[in-house]
């Protein structure tokens, strides 16, 4: 998704207590980064930041970490982070420290910037990442840009090297889906539930809310079928 400059955005996550600015220190100590230690999930790519929000805010027991590349989005995701959880954004320079003192209240979750071609930087075998979410990524129809996916053969790679749980995956694009069924076999995944429709599904994600993203909804409204998949590490 393209997004306008958003000035503000950089100061805003600067002075975020749930903002990480450089992820790959962090490599293999993620357990330690927040006030409780608790198993690890991560969204990739989580665009302006509403199904993270949603999730984290009901799963208090779980920490959730939030990547995406662009400040812009990043921005967006703190501001609706922040409204989730019932934090006003104050325009009087008299109640930043405040409004800072406020945001503490986000203790299962961080935003970060990185690249997610170069995930394994970020992410090693001792944060054992129990879950990844990838919800309607990029899917680079074009025969050459095929490996930028993130569910490409090479990312989920990347993937294994950390991840000791499962994937959730939805996406509107039937030529991704398709695609992605083979990459996630052929680099050793099990497929554990499919869906071409999700929105007739009862229970699909096992017990847990179908939260939908603003992608999410706007394609339903156009009539397209939201396919979706569960996908555990062999």
């Amino acid at each position: 998704m393209r997004m306008k400059f958003k000035p503000w955005a950089r100061e805003e996550l600067e002075t975020s207590p749930f903002y990480i600015d450089n992820p790959q220190e962090y490599k293999n100590k993620w357990k330690k980064v927040f006030e409780k230690e608790q198993i690890l999930h991560l969204e990739l790519g989580c665009g302006k930041g509403n199904f993270i929000a949603k999730l984290s805010k009901q799963h208090q027991e779980i920490n959730y970490i939030a990547i995406d590349l662009v400040d812009a989005m990043l921005g967006m995701a703190k501001r609706n982070v922040e409204a989730e959880y019932g934090i006003r954004k104050s325009t009087d320079a008299e109640e930043v420290e405040n409004e800072i003192e406020k945001q503490q209240v986000v203790k299962n979750l961080k935003l970060t910037r990185y690249d997610i071609s170069r995930i394994s930087d970020v992410f090693g075998k001792e944060d054992d990442i129990k879950r990844i979410y990838i919800n309607f990524c990029n899917p680079w129809p074009r025969g050459k840009h095929h490996k930028k996916r993130l569910t490409h053969k090479r990312q989920l790679e990347q993937y294994k090297e950390f991840l000791t749980g499962e994937i959730f995956f939805k996406t509107d694009d039937d030529n991704l889906f398709e695609d992605s069924i083979n990459y996630f076999k052929e680099s050793g995944f099990v497929i554990q539930k499919i869906t071409y429709d999700l929105s007739n599904e009862n229970n699909f994600w096992d017990g847990e809310e179908n939260i939908e993203t603003e992608h999410e909804k706007m394609f339903k409204n156009e009539g397209i079928k939201i396919k979706a998949l569960i996908a555990k590490k062999a």
